[in-house]
């Protein structure tokens, strides 16, 4: 891939997305009732009530809003992942390394253990995004004092263990019915399950920050040389800086916001990309944001031929022995 053209490369890229679409929308384990002549009359909208209406209720009542949020959220994290890595010049970092996740999760956990999340389906993916940017706001302000990598980094893992025991503190309230414990399950293991076409539309305004992501590659480039250096190249630093942060805890407050928490995305697709395609980024950011969604969907097909599995669990048992290959190599 690093020595193929850009042509080839976007011919592979396309003919993968391709494949992982048909898989994704194609007849599995749950729709033993749906026959591949239903299948097509359904996602062609096509034949008679009889056999094209069960098939359209599948296909584009759950099927295509889950491929959508999946792709969405996959893009959204390992864009943001890549630009983690970036800020702080550490192949290790994600997205989860300021406590975005974390506070995205108690923000949702807190909505739930309330009983709001039933009023109204916009609560949830709200109180995520608030208590995502409010983490971030928090780590930003107690490293307030030139903002330093190391002190983000040290703030960031503190307010992740303070999260940590917030949100297991709702979980473990005698008072929760069985309902809400099952939600917050639900959250912290993350899933696509039961996705709609309003969940989609909290997700869309991911692509609009990946269009405002893009140009900052080059930038990136000179930021993961050093701060100093970057100076020297006429970057301003601290602006940079703070538009990184915005972008990347937006794109992952919005993905978690629609499908829980899920870990690593962020921290495998960049890496796998950046053997193939190099360290540059205006070649890997785009290639990240159709990698992590691809990522996101083969996930998600081994849990659902898997009996099951959230795509949260499926991330952690792929991602969680490549952090560790990492630190062995590392």
């Amino acid at each position: 891939m690093r020595l193929a053209s850009p042509k080839i490369r976007f011919v592979v890229v396309a003919l993968a997305f391709a494949v992982l679409i048909a898989i994704s929308l194609a007849p599995g384990p749950t729709d033993e009732r749906l026959s591949w002549t239903e299948f097509f009359h359904g996602l062609l909208r096509t034949g008679a009530l009889d056999d094209g209406s069960f098939a359209q209720e599948i296909i584009w009542g759950i099927r295509l809003p889950r491929l959508a949020i999946a792709m969405l959220a996959g893009a959204a994290l390992a864009s943001s992942g890549v630009v983690m890595q970036a800020f702080f010049r550490n192949a290790l970092a994600s997205p989860g390394l300021l406590g975005v996740s974390a506070g995205a999760t108690t923000g949702a956990v807190s909505v739930i253990g309330a009983g709001l999340a039933v009023q109204s389906l916009f609560f949830l993916p709200a109180a995520a995004i608030v208590g995502a940017f409010a983490s971030t706001g928090l780590v930003i302000g107690l490293a307030r004092s030139g903002a330093s990598t190391e002190r983000l980094l040290l703030s960031g893992v503190a307010l992740n263990s303070i999260l940590g025991a917030v949100t297991s503190y709702v979980l473990s309230n005698t008072t929760l019915t069985y309902e809400r414990n099952a939600q917050i399950f639900f959250w912290l293991l993350g899933g696509l399950e039961n996705r709609t076409w309003e969940h989609v539309c909290i997700a869309s305004p991911i692509l609009l920050i990946l269009a405002l992501l893009y140009p900052l590659g080059r930038p990136m480039d000179l930021i993961s040389l050093g701060a100093d250096e970057a100076h020297s190249l006429g970057v301003d630093v601290r602006t940079l800086q703070l538009r990184l942060i915005i972008l990347s805890t937006a794109l992952t407050a919005l993905a978690t916001a629609v499908v829980g928490t899920v870990g690593f995305v962020g921290l495998v697709v960049p890496h796998i990309l950046r053997l193939l395609t190099g360290a540059e980024h205006r070649r890997l950011l785009p290639f990240s944001m159709f990698g992590g969604a691809a990522f996101m969907l083969v996930c998600d097909i081994i849990g659902r031929h898997a009996g099951g599995l959230r795509i949260g669990i499926v991330t952690s048992l792929i991602g969680g022995p490549f952090f560790l290959w990492l630190l062995r190599k590392k």
